[in-house]
């Protein structure tokens, strides 16, 4: 196989993608009124898109209306209108690369404000110490809302096709509701969904299956996968290895290679970790043992800022490379990259002692930055993280407040509805 970054790359689905870079999901936290996606969201992928990358990967969309990541989360589930999201796989689109939607599910990782519903394999709460109380009490969940859950991202996969999306991608990554059951430090579960890897494995597993048969054989179908979660005694590489395995025979064109979650952080570059922060690519190492093995080509996302970063990550034998941050402070790098020239700037780091409030701040500096491409402005990476911070707080409280009427509106149609 090629190590050329900007040679194709064929699908087993038989989709082939222009280049092997990718804009990687980022939560962009901007829905608009509905939870759908607007015009701010349209301006941000079409100027991505212009940008020279073969693939575009939405940040987290719902598969239920009453479980989001935060507040501005976009949703499609089945009653949904399918206008908005047209226009979205069309700005996606627009610079002639393809588009997937990651599709997600974040279980226990649930604000403790939010309303609706705070699930996870078991009751095991978030454990942030200090900053644990952010995080709502999850329930464990009973056979049927796992099976309904599973279903709840087929629908949004089929929809998602119906849209003009060119694929999904399933978050089972970064702590949220898959990557749980895949841990053995969150899910303590004694029946068909606990105990061995194989149990753990299951529910992502039958989301594959589920989406997979709900979608055609053109479509696209990938899994976000952490290559590990930097916890004691929590999923590992190894563990890892194993589910690439078992996902390749269920028709998955695509695994991402990602890692950590909310408490431990490193998909940021775990801010406290010096060593971490200092260099780019942070789990080429893990994805050089996997790669060995995989029988599925893999992404490798994670602090890639440079060319001859990626190429040495094609290099080790990974597939495609993606960028999240590089391409909300510099959206057109691909394009760079091609004619010869880097980034110009970076994003001011942030090198407070507290994890979880530093992790936090990383995420409001990228979301800053979206935010004023959406706008039509120029990225301006040298913004402080406690001013970028402050500001998406006070955005997530107003677009708080919006989910909230939404949802009791929804809820109370939804109980009038004739059956």
């Amino acid at each position: 196989m090629t190590s050329e970054l900007f040679s194709p790359l064929s699908l087993r689905s038989g989709q082939v993608l222009g280049n092997r870079i990718a804009k990687a999901a980022m939560e962009e936290n901007m829905a608009g009124d509905g939870q759908l996606p607007d015009r701010q969201l349209l301006t941000l992928y079409r100027r991505w898109a212009a940008g020279g990358t073969g693939l575009l990967i939405t940040g987290n969309v719902m598969v239920h209306a009453e479980a989001l990541t935060g507040p501005g989360g976009v949703v499609l589930d089945d009653a949904a209108p399918l206008e908005p999201f047209i226009e979205w796989a069309e700005a996606g689109k627009s610079g002639g690369g393809a588009i997937w939607m990651q599709i997600n599910h974040p279980g226990r990782q649930i604000g403790s404000d939010m309303p609706g519903v705070v699930w996870g394999p078991s009751a095991v709460a978030v454990d942030l110490g200090k900053h644990s109380s952010r995080f709502g009490k999850p329930v464990a969940m009973t056979p049927e809302q796992i099976h309904a859950t599973v279903n709840r991202y087929a629908v949004t996969a089929r929809r998602a096709e119906q849209a003009g999306f060119d694929g999904v991608e399933i978050h089972a990554a970064h702590g949220y509701l898959l990557s749980q059951f895949l841990s053995p430090l969150v899910n303590k579960r004694t029946d068909q969904w606990g105990g061995t890897l194989e149990n753990r494995a299951r529910m992502l597993l039958d989301v594959v299956r589920a989406v997979r048969a709900a979608v055609s054989s053109s479509f696209a179908v990938a899994v976000k996968l952490n290559s590990a979660d930097f916890q004691r005694g929590g999923f590992d590489a190894d563990h890892a290895r194993q589910v690439i395995e078992m996902l390749e025979p269920l028709g998955v064109d695509l695994v991402e290679l990602s890692g950590g979650s909310y408490e431990s952080p490193a998909m940021s570059g775990r801010p406290a970790d010096a060593r971490t922060q200092a260099r780019e690519a942070y789990f080429l190492e893990l994805a050089k043992d996997l790669v060995k093995t995989s029988p599925l080509p893999l992404m490798l996302t994670g602090g890639i800022t440079q060319r001859h970063t990626a190429e040495r990550v094609l290099d080790s034998g990974v597939a495609v490379i993606g960028m999240g941050t590089a391409l909300a402070v510099t959206p057109d790098l691909p394009d760079r990259w091609r004619r010869g020239r880097e980034a110009d700037r970076r994003l001011r780091p942030v090198t407070w002692s507290d994890k979880a409030l530093a992790s936090a701040a990383g995420m409001a500096q990228v979301r800053h930055q979206m935010r004023r491409i959406a706008r039509g402005s120029r990225p301006t990476p040298h913004t402080h993280p406690a001013f970028a911070l402050v500001s998406e707080q006070r955005k997530q409280r107003r677009a708080l407040r919006r989910y909230r009427a939404w949802l009791s509106r929804r809820t109370a149609y939804a109980r009038h509805a004739p059956a």
